[in-house]
């Protein structure tokens, strides 16, 4: 996925005031606990992204 994309899912799923995740009831009707498994994904993403852009600096 690209970099728009991961930023989107991160934007979508977001903690609901009742806990769950507010990308997942909206999508696919899921009650899934904050952070789920999109989060998780896309914020690793966006960590190695980072790492990636700071490493190649350092040369």
């Amino acid at each position: 996925m690209t970099e728009p994309q991961v930023r989107q899912i991160l934007s979508v799923h977001v903690p609901g005031v009742d806990g769950f995740c507010a990308g997942c009831r909206a999508w696919w009707g899921h009650l899934s606990p904050y952070p789920c498994q999109q989060v998780e994904w896309a914020a690793r993403q966006q960590a190695r992204t980072a790492t990636r852009r700071f490493l190649d600096g350092l040369r």
